[in-house]
């Protein structure tokens, strides 16, 4: 088998990689049907899980990856995530990126009975307070350029019916 620049990789990600028999089964059947790819076994740890897949991602000649476990349980919430993502708009991801700390303390002051100090109660307090000034500028941004839309190509009076024959 000969690897050129022009071989495509499959990562083959887990950890450890030492039990890994896929590359002892595609490699052979990809050489034999003269398939220019190759399994490649990368021992990724759980906690960079995340970091790596995005960066395995972006190699120009990565054609898939085969996730082994224990990283089967984290890809599945990965993917709809990134699914999801591209389906809203970036300022509404923004904002529902702090709903998921926001219920974390909720549940830590409250539930749990976390300390609280006055000095995390005013950080807390401003990054809420900017996060209202901003969904409340967007929202008055959308509005009022539907109001523009609504209003554009219409007269600011009646208009003359000047020779029509209608």
């Amino acid at each position: 088998m000969t690897i050129s620049g022009r071989t495509k990789l499959i990562a083959h990600l887990g950890y450890p990689t030492e039990s890994f028999k896929a590359p002892m089964i595609y490699n052979p059947y990809f050489e034999k049907h003269n398939i220019d790819a190759v399994v490649v076994p990368m021992g990724c740890k759980g906690e960079d899980y995340a970091a790596f897949l995005k960066l395995v991602f972006k190699l120009s000649n990565i054609h898939g990856a085969l996730v082994t476990m224990p990283h089967k349980v984290t890809t599945v919430p990965l993917l709809l995530f990134a699914a999801a993502a591209r389906r809203i708009p970036l300022s509404l991801m923004g904002m529902l990126q702090y709903i998921n700390p926001t219920i974390q303390f909720l549940l830590g002051v409250f539930l749990y009975k976390e300390p609280f100090s006055r000095g995390q109660f005013v950080g807390f307090a401003f990054v809420w307070a900017a996060l209202v000034l901003f969904a409340g500028e967007g929202y008055v941004a959308i509005s009022s350029s539907a109001d523009h839309a609504n209003n554009s190509g219409g007269s600011d009076g009646p208009e003359e019916n000047r020779g029509s024959t209608y």
